[in-house]
């Protein structure tokens, strides 16, 4: 009976150990969906209906490649972006590739906190100064968690304000459901005039974030090496795959949903432009229970993704510049910014439009050198990028620093 009841123990299917490599793509989307894609995808569908469908999906299908890239150069190499720059580049360039690169980190933060703050307004009428502070300080215990139980316990909590934001983002299509011929219709390419053309930029340029490029090849080569019990990189490579496709779809189908829901029920509605007017047309088209769930939505992505940058520039200073800063005094850094603009009384929505033209800038410099780098057979041996995937990351790369420079003229001369 003891030999049958360990021939049966044997032949028991193994546990799918893969599913606990799947998470670091999950932290990466938490910067997709941040307060800055908020307000752009909400303004482009009230703005325009359903005609800038197709960007969403463009930029998405982008991101997706991205992404795979800087979690592949983390899994083969051992290494992230940031600490192959900081091992190749000399000095004084280093020094001032960080300093971009810090300023892209502060600008992340200041949309994420902003976005916060905004959400606790709407929920508690707080002052924005004291919205960010709370906004801030659970970010900052967020990371905490993650410093304390390890980075698993972190994906958990990202993934709990993923499903916050998925409830709050898209609970307005059970009342108002898009169009589906009109869907279908925007999923054609085409504008509507040079203001489409600068919130299409926009869409692309909150998409692909710098910062997170950096990070998420942090995440794999700190995880999923330490989590391999054997597999081989190629292993690891495929399920990474799966974690990436199913994170950007899960943020890809957020944002699409932000669009959907303004095309439906806020289309000619003004007050539009600003996420507190969002806010109000909500409530008075769709109901205060839908508006509440926005309002949900939206702290939960200013707080996950003010978590996501907080690591992310500790991740930049650590790899470039070879130090690392206690996590509150980072906080601190990055919060500053935030806390004088909003003291000073500056417009809340137009800090956020000016803290997405900051990252326009700083994205050519994470997205070339992540093309040039997993590409090169000396950095990425066997694994390296095929011919076709070079083409399509540098094709990628191209038309989202040339929308950025698009982005960039059109704010400043308009």
């Amino acid at each position: 009976m003891a030999m049958a009841q360990r021939r049966v123990a044997v032949r028991r299917p193994p546990s799918p150990r893969w599913l606990a490599l799947l998470g670091p793509a999950f932290v990466a989307a938490m910067a997709y969906v941040d307060p800055g894609n908020v307000a752009t995808n909400v303004t482009a569908g009230a703005r325009f209906g359903y005609a800038l469908v197709w960007v969403v999906v463009l930029a998405n299908a982008m991101a997706v490649l991205v992404q795979y890239l800087s979690a592949k150069l983390g899994i083969v190499t051992e290494r992230s972006l940031a600490e192959h720059l900081g091992r190749r580049l000399p000095g004084r360039i280093r020094i001032g590739y960080w300093l971009q690169a810090e300023a892209v980190a502060i600008a992340t933060d200041l949309a994420e906190v902003v976005g916060g703050a905004i959400a606790l307004r709407m929920l508690f009428d707080l002052p924005l100064v004291v919205g960010a502070v709370i906004t801030a300080a659970v970010a900052m215990a967020v990371l905490k968690v993650g410093d304390r139980f390890g980075q698993s316990a972190l994906e958990r909590l990202v993934i709990g304000f993923l499903a916050l934001i998925a409830v709050g983002f898209a609970a307005g299509l059970a009342v108002a459901p898009p169009e589906p011929g009109a869907l279908a219709a925007g999923l054609v390419p085409g504008f509507d005039g040079a203001e489409s053309v600068l919130l299409a930029s926009g869409i692309i340029g909150a998409t692909v974030m710098p910062h997170v490029i950096y990070l998420h090849s942090s995440l794999t080569a700190r995880r999923l090496d330490a989590r391999g019990e054997g597999r081989t990189v190629r292993q690891l490579l495929s399920v990474t795959r799966t974690d990436v496709v199913a994170a950007l779809v899960v943020a890809g189908l957020l944002n699409l949903s932000l669009l959907l829901v303004a095309a439906a029920s806020l289309t000619g509605h003004p007050g539009t432009d600003r996420l507190e007017g969002v806010h109000a047309v909500i409530t008075s088209e769709l109901g205060a229970g839908i508006a509440l769930l926005f309002a949900v939505g939206l702290l939960s992505s200013g707080l996950g993704s003010t978590s996501v940058g907080s690591a992310a520039g500790a991740e930049i200073m650590n790899g470039l510049l070879r130090i690392r800063v206690p996590v509150l005094v980072r906080r601190l850094v990055t919060l500053a910014p935030a806390l004088i603009l909003l003291g000073a009384g500056a417009d809340p929505t137009r800090s956020l439009v000016l803290s997405q033209v900051a990252l326009s800038l700083g994205i050519p410099f994470a997205l070339v050198p992540l093309v040039v780098l997993t590409a090169s057979r000396s950095v990425m041996g066997e694994h390296r990028n095929s011919a076709a995937t070079t083409v399509a990351a540098s094709v990628a790369a191209a038309l989202v620093i040339g929308l950025n420079a698009v982005l960039l003229w059109l704010t400043f001369t308009r």
